[in-house]
């Protein structure tokens, strides 16, 4: 028989990038007196990640608990960025509620449409949090109605009267309407015990959990992290481990509850609970941990297909092996394969090559978090240009869409508009807030690759933009890439002042004196449309002839050092980025230049 557990309530929050969920989650804990008054608490605490703190984004869902009153309120913070939407879609299946948190200057932005459509899909309950509200330029009335209107859009038969609650996550603070007093975040608590459903079960049925996320440690090997639809667990239980095409026996290890951010040993969970398990040996995300006896698999979920591939291979240039660990294919094989199991947005595929691999996912951002993970790990390989994937539909060659989202002052408008005309954008809205102008583009994915340092560039750093997923549309035609050729080295050796000096006007240099480089590595950006061999290792020549002029002091240009999202933005379909522990290297698909020179008469006579 069913019944209510109303000591338990599961939540998301969801949001557009930067509008503050991990603050907020700080802010719940503190004041949920996680913490001791005297411990020293970093800020958005949840973003454990390396990566997270460096980039100030979240990456990884991850899950949290906190108490008010005798009501256990378990959190899961989520990814704000397009790229990782598939983090998003995957954690909502166990939670009955979600926090939409929207910026009270920026109001609804692309992530905050997709987030909000997936959870509506779910039929799970929003709260509305307006953050930043003690932002000098904040706009409170007009994004709250613009938040009706996203509402009205995505679902129009949805029940519109869904609670608004006003908040500084920073502060922690909160209150139900603007004019109030507050100084603390009970409001928010209060909201969510009242409108976020209890879940709902029962016990007594066979055990059914979902493995939602995967997490690893070195003592414990695996851990299944997901929640108890139904039934009991417990230590020590015999279960199955199914996908609704094969069964697996095995045996649960230990269980573990969420406690703040601590995961506390149980003697038993039930339906409801949001808990982690060991000793269950090999599963993968989407798998269903089902009653030994009775075993029932749940539906699986389905995340948004990815929309970029690109190519991963051993690296064969002249200094392979000399600054990374794991270097060989099988390594990169089983690095990638092993992957797939915690990132379900990713997808890898064998080649004709047995050292190359084809890894897709949802964006420039995705695959550039994992190829920085893999470098720091000790791999060493190469990767080449991102590229679409297209599909037929209705006999049609389609490719993906992109809604792409700009702020830009006004005097910029001309220039952004100029460079999105090239890449085939179409506009779709443009409104004034707050002295920047917004401006809505539907865009090919392939449009925006390289785009972001063009804009940047454009707008002298004043631009901000945001693009997220829209669909897939019949292909548009060609877009112009890169204009400017490569400076490609001559020689293999170490570069000298006097020869970096001696080429420097040909372009843009990517190499400092005393740096050691490769035939066919590229050193610059070549004002030209063309490809250009230089010799930045060439020495000056000794002689006991003194000349005028000739002892003058050198004048290197500083040079541009791209960091890996650059680069992958920057090369052309004939050349890789070189990934290792320490360097991050461009060259050419081909290092013997006499190749290259038949390859491209040969292209120029078809």
């Amino acid at each position: 028989m069913s019944k209510n557990r109303t000591d338990i309530r599961n939540i998301a929050i969801i949001a557009h990038v930067d509008h503050g969920k991990t603050t907020l989650v700080d802010g719940m804990l503190r004041q949920s007196g996680i913490f001791r008054a005297n411990e020293a608490v970093i800020e958005c605490v949840m973003d454990s990640n390396d990566l997270e703190r460096e980039r100030g984004i979240t990456i990884m869902a991850k899950t949290t608990a906190v108490h008010y009153n005798d009501t256990k309120i378990n959190i899961v913070d989520t990814p704000g960025h397009a790229d990782f939407g598939g983090e998003v879609e995957r954690v909502l299946n166990m939670v009955d509620g979600v926090l939409l948190l929207v910026d009270a200057f920026e109001g609804p932005m692309p992530q905050t449409k997709y987030v909000l459509r997936k959870a509506l899909e779910q039929k799970l309950k929003p709260i509305v949090v307006i953050n930043k509200i003690d932002r000098h330029d904040q706009r409170v009335e007009e994004v709250v109605d613009e938040v009706l209107e996203l509402f009205i859009e995505l679902d129009p038969e949805h029940d519109l009267d869904f609670p608004v609650v006003y908040a500084t996550a920073r502060e922690g603070i909160a209150k139900v309407a603007m004019e109030d007093e507050s100084d603390s975040l009970k409001p928010l608590f209060e909201i969510i015990i009242k409108n976020i459903p209890c879940p709902r079960g029962d016990d007594t049925l066979p055990l059914q959990m979902m493995v939602t996320m995967t997490d690893y440690d070195d003592y414990v090997g695996k851990i299944a992290v997901g929640r108890v639809v139904r039934g009991t667990v417990r230590p020590g239980q015999n279960v199955i481990i199914t996908n609704g095409e094969f069964e697996r026996k095995s045996r649960i290890g230990k269980l573990f509850l969420y406690d703040g951010l601590r995961r506390v040993e149980g003697e038993s969970a039930s339906f409801g609970d949001i808990i982690a398990i060991t000793g269950l040996g090999e599963f993968t995300v989407g798998d269903t941990v089902a009653d030994f006896e009775n075993p029932e698999a749940l539906p699986t979920f389905v995340v948004d297909e990815p929309t970029l591939s690109m190519l991963f291979s051993v690296n064969n240039s002249p200094f392979a092996g000399r600054e990374g660990q794991f270097v060989t294919s099988r390594h990169l094989r089983d690095r990638l394969f092993r992957e797939l199991e915690a990132n379900v947005s990713l997808r890898v595929m064998e080649t004709d090559s047995a050292d190359t691999f084809e890894v897709c996912g949802r964006g420039e951002l995705h695959l550039g978090i994992l190829i920085e993970t893999m470098r720091r790990e000790g791999y060493e390989f190469q990767v080449g240009k991102p590229k679409v994937i297209f599909k037929e539909i209705g006999g049609k060659k389609c490719e993906p869409l992109e809604l792409l989202s700009i702020d830009v002052p006004l005097e910029f408008m001309g220039p952004v508009m100029d460079i999105l005309g090239v890449r085939k954008a179409e506009m779709i809205n443009m409104i004034e807030v707050a002295g920047y102008m917004r401006l809505e583009f539907v865009v090919p994915a392939r449009g925006l690759i390289g785009f972001r340092s063009q804009f940047l560039t454009n707008t002298k750093g004043n631009g901000i933009m945001h693009h997220v997923f829209h669909g897939y549309a019949p292909y548009k035609g060609d877009i112009q890439e890169r204009s400017r050729g490569s400076l490609i080295a001559f020689e293999t050796g170490d570069t000298t002042s006097y020869g970096i000096n001696s080429v420097q006007d040909r372009g843009v240099m990517f190499i400092e004196p005393a740096e050691q480089i490769y035939a066919g590595m590229i050193v610059g950006e070549n004002t030209r449309d063309l490809d250009m061999e230089v010799n930045p290792c060439k020495k000056k020549h000794v002689t006991n002839i003194r000349n005028s002029g000739g002892e003058d002091a050198i004048r290197l240009f500083t040079p541009r050092k791209m960091s890996l999202e650059q680069a992958l933005e920057w090369i052309n379909d004939d050349e890789l980025v070189e990934v290792t522990p320490k360097s991050i290297r461009l060259r050419k698909l081909r290092l013997d230049k006499h190749q290259r020179l038949r390859e491209r008469k040969a292209a120029q006579n078809i």
